[in-house]
């Protein structure tokens, strides 16, 4: 018999954690390959991990609720034949771990201030001061072992230590030591904050998912010096054309010809116009991507997911009007695979939909920027003639990472978007 081992996947470009919300199997079950062990909730998916061998489980090493770093092994599984299961060879479970037994960065290395949802989580449950900690991973990077290692020695730096203290060192041990003991000691609960309670008030449970969120929302806050922008767009003729094709678009395809549809792909031919908007911020890099994967944003009662619609600048505005249909029935239906999420490069948020017509959106990380596309309302407004008129305004509000991008080629960037959108009728643009 061999002990074979299960890992956190990683279920999104971005995503460095999951949370087991529910196991789908025993101890001493009998599994078959592709059988599905768990359900694992993240910021951009709920998905469920399959089984990658037939046998039987041996051991659940994380607990419902508990969230694992990707690469990190969940449970261990009891396969028949193929090698015995030895103590003598040592399983190196993360780069991060091979890096701390082997070498000793300098405390002032670039990648330190770079922080994964999982290290803030840790330093603020333990008051970590994150700049006290010498972290061992590439570059500096200070790793979730590295405060797992500096919690059981007892050693905390606390927020607000004299800066002349020493930098803690995250102990090491050797690779053999790693791999071979026993799973970390379950991590305190952070402590309540104080919030007076009266007779009648609810308290509700903070989900997993919504635990993912605002761990990637205040990790895109942290990391990315977030600029916002504006630009009022006159959306008249669009909404004269796609009125006069919808019941007759619905009646033939099925589904709705939203206004959403022209939006997103005004932005998708705008992004292949002006790629730099279509970027990443990598530390000593930029990454200029070459495919254009448009993310949508779609809300649950209680909680907010970002399908990404590929290579959208190839698509008509029918093949987008299918996708966000189909994207949103996934999400409301509990379907959206980890495919579905992955490999988005910039966000289009439909604000609107529920009558926004001014917001500021959280860049979806690692992205450069994000769009929310307002409600569409009738203003009155002076024409180029001295006339006033009432038209379909809509306002495009635009936040973006200032590393990556200036306001210039946002701007420009706007620009491309109103005129394609105030350009959209009859005569100059097919749905097909």
């Amino acid at each position: 018999m061999a002990i074979e081992q299960i890992k956190m996947p990683q279920l999104g470009e971005s995503v460095t954690e999951g949370t087991i919300s529910k196991w789908l199997v025993a101890v001493g079950d009998k599994v078959n390959k592709y059988d599905p062990l768990a359900e694992v909730m993240t910021d951009k998916v709920n998905a469920e991990i399959p089984s990658s061998f037939t046998g039987i489980i041996k051991e659940l090493i994380a607990k419902d609720g508990d969230t694992f770093a990707v690469g990190e092994i969940i449970c261990t599984i009891e396969v028949e034949g193929g090698a015995e299961e030895t103590t003598s060879t040592p399983v190196v479970t993360s780069e991060a771990t091979a890096v701390a037994a082997t070498q000793t960065v300098e405390a002032d290395a670039p990648n330190k201030a770079r922080y994964s949802p999982a290290v803030l989580k840790l330093s603020q449950e333990h008051g970590i001061d994150l700049g006290l900690v010498k972290g061992s991973g590439a570059g500096g990077r200070i790793t979730r072992k590295d405060l797992l290692s500096v919690i059981e020695s007892g050693n905390i730096p606390k927020a607000g230590t004299t800066p002349a203290q020493p930098v803690v060192e995250a102990p090491t041990a050797p690779v053999a030591q790693v791999a071979s003991s026993a799973p970390a000691a379950p991590k305190a609960a952070a402590p309540a904050p104080s919030v007076p309670t009266m007779p009648g008030d609810i308290e509700i449970p903070v989900t997993g998912v919504r635990k993912a969120i605002a761990a990637n929302m205040l990790r895109s806050k942290h990391e990315a010096p977030h600029a916002w922008t504006m630009m009022e767009v006159d959306v008249t003729n669009l909404v004269e054309y796609r009125n006069s094709l919808k019941d007759e678009f619905k009646k033939k395809e099925g589904f709705n010809l939203t206004f959403f549809a022209f939006f997103v792909k005004a932005v998708a031919q705008a992004l292949k116009e002006y790629p730099q908007i279509n970027s990443m911020w990598a530390g000593d890099k930029i990454i200029q991507k070459k495919d254009i994967n448009l993310n949508i944003a779609v809300a649950t009662d209680d909680a907010l997911f970002v399908p990404v619609i590929k290579n959208a600048d190839e698509k008509t505005i029918k093949g987008i009007a299918r996708e966000i249909t189909e994207l949103a029935v996934k999400v409301r239906k509990g379907q959206l695979k980890s495919e579905d999420m992955q490999g988005g490069t910039f966000t289009v948020n439909n604000t609107g939909s529920f009558g926004s017509v001014q917001s500021m959106g959280i860049i979806n990380y690692p992205q450069a920027a994000i769009l929310q596309v307002e409600s569409i309302v009738k203003r009155p407004v002076v024409m180029n003639n001295g006339m006033i008129a009432v038209r379909d305004m809509v306002n495009l509000c635009m936040s973006l990472d200032h590393r990556v991008l200036d306001g210039l080629v946002c701007g420009r960037f706007l620009q491309r978007v109103k005129e394609i959108l105030e350009n959209t009728s009859k005569e100059t643009t097919s749905i097909y």
